[in-house]
């Protein structure tokens, strides 16, 4: 990415460069299109510039600036994929995978990025490629705008499409650049001649990817993986709308980020959290990202308590000639669990609460054909639950039973299985049921429940309960019926009754 500005280039009549202090006099760090033409190079000595050009004009270079410069561009690159990461000291790096749709394809993405850059008076060099060191190789070196297109990435011949690329391409520090030209080796195609035993020789003792070429070489063609340091971090939940036509106006700015307080809200429910802080970045038509942050005293996803609050921060917004994308980030997210209350609130909203729904079934199909559960003290499992009709009386309320730890999912009717056990009142070790055979890993129990008396027989047999594991991870809730010798019966059976997480 070109460093200058060309209004300051039409202004400033002849060469320039910036230089920077060195242990060996003044050295090139930029140079306007002028100095470019007169001979200067970004590295070059500035009394060998003024060999070739002893006109040409200096001025200090500003690295702070330039990298504070880098870090806004590559925030406001995220409009072109999910994440962007630095590569300085004058790069960028852009997730585009499948976002290239969204711009009606590779080649019209590109133009995109030509023309935002080029409305900020910046000229770039761009390209795009499965990997980072390879769509690096192709925007410096590559023809313009080049792109590894989709069929030649399915294709495994990744080094003949880049052989012809200089050596350079492979991010190397220049004393490595210059043993390999050494070497008789000036572009990628040629590293594989020697073979990679002989670079491996060469280099082994090259920790650093760029001192190492064959790390580089692995990078660039995807056989390692190269870490990246995304600008914005992606591990939290981030929702944008992208605007076909600039907004301008504050009524239409908040019925966005309505849209977009009720996708963070879902976003958040999907994850059972809350938000404790909220960024809102704005981006403008001329380049220019406005955010406003957020903090909250306790986690959150109600939108209109989000939007409540992002209304008072949104007064002093300067929208340009129009906003064109905004995007809302909930960077410090707590764990919120979901409450009954909040979808019953959500639903009398809508019209479609519960007791709404049982109202309208009871109306048109009559009371007796609609039921719900209530609870009922026994513990027998099965008799532990009743369905009435949700427009009866209540009947009045009876203690509580202390219900030990029940499986999520109840069989209607409880199903026998055949169980291998090591004593006769042991736990089981392997148990077929439904046409296959569970090996037990872990057990947990008894749990014995006896029958109830005042509406049993004298033959009914008690229930040993067990929560078991098979090796597969699953688990489930059975239980025996009669003990060996309780002179109820012959052997006891074996029933499973419950499916657990």
């Amino acid at each position: 990415m070109d460093r200058w500005h060309s209004a300051q280039e039409q202004v400033e009549d002849g060469p320039l460069v910036l230089i920077a202090d060195t242990a060996h006099g003044p050295r090139i760090e930029a140079a306007n299109a002028a100095g470019r033409a007169a001979g200067a190079r970004a590295g070059m000595m500035l009394a060998d510039a003024r060999t070739l050009c002893p006109a040409i004009r200096t001025a200090p270079s500003d690295p702070a600036g330039d990298r504070a410069l880098l870090e806004k561009l590559a925030e406001w690159a995220i409009r072109w994929g999910p994440w962007s990461a630095l590569d300085p000291p004058d790069g960028l790096l852009v997730d585009v995978t499948a976002v290239a749709h969204l711009f009606g394809g590779e080649p019209q993405l590109l133009e995109d990025v030509a023309a935002a850059f080029a409305r900020r008076h910046l000229t770039i060099r761009a390209a795009i490629a499965p990997t980072a060191g390879a769509a690096w190789a192709l925007a410096h070196f590559g023809v313009q705008r080049s792109i590894l297109a989709s069929a030649e990435r399915d294709q495994a011949d990744m080094p003949a499409l880049l052989a012809e690329l200089p050596v350079a391409a492979l991010r190397l520090d220049s004393d490595v650049l210059t043993v390999l030209r050494r070497l008789g080796l000036k572009r990628l195609g040629e590293l594989t001649t020697i073979g990679r035993d002989a670079l491996q020789r060469r280099f082994r003792n090259r920790r650093s990817p760029a001192a190492n070429p064959l790390v580089r070489l692995d990078q660039l063609l995807g056989r390692v993986p190269e870490p990246l340091l995304p600008v914005v971090p992606q591990q939290m939940p981030l929702v944008q709308r992208r605007l076909l036509e600039p907004i301008r106006h504050r009524p239409l700015l908040d019925r966005v980020l309505e849209d977009l307080g009720e996708d963070m809200a879902r976003a958040l429910e999907g994850r059972a959290q809350g938000a404790r802080r909220l960024e809102l970045g704005m981006w403008r038509v001329d380049g220019e990202v406005m955010v406003r942050r957020l903090e909250l005293a306790a986690a959150t996803r109600d939108p209109a308590h989000i939007c409540r609050l992002f209304a008072a921060r949104l007064n002093d917004v300067d929208a340009g000639f129009g906003i064109e994308m905004l995007r809302l980030r909930a960077s410090w997210a707590e764990p919120l669990a979901l409450g009954q209350q909040d979808l019953e609130a959500a639903a009398e909203q809508h019209g479609t609460s519960l007791a709404a729904c049982i109202d309208r079934l009871s109306v048109r199909l009559g009371e007796g054909a609609v039921t719900r559960p209530v609870l009922h003290p026994s513990h027998i499992p099965e008799r532990a639950q009743r369905w009435q009709p949700p427009l009866a009386a209540q009947a009045p309320a009876q203690a509580e039973l202390a219900f030990h730890q029940r499986p999520l999912k109840l069989l209607d009717r409880p199903e026998r299985i055949a169980v291998l056990y090591a004593t006769p009142d042991g736990y089981p070790q392997r148990f077929r049921w439904r046409g296959g055979v569970h090996d037990v890993a872990r057990v947990e129990g008894p749990e014995r429940i006896a029958p109830e008396w005042w509406r049993e027989r004298g033959a009914a047999r008690l229930r040993d309960y067990y929560r078991i594991e098979d090796r597969e991870g699953r688990r489930y809730w059975i239980y025996r019926q009669g003990l060996v010798g309780d002179g109820r019966g012959g052997l006891p059976d074996w029933y499973l009754q419950g499916l657990c997480a």
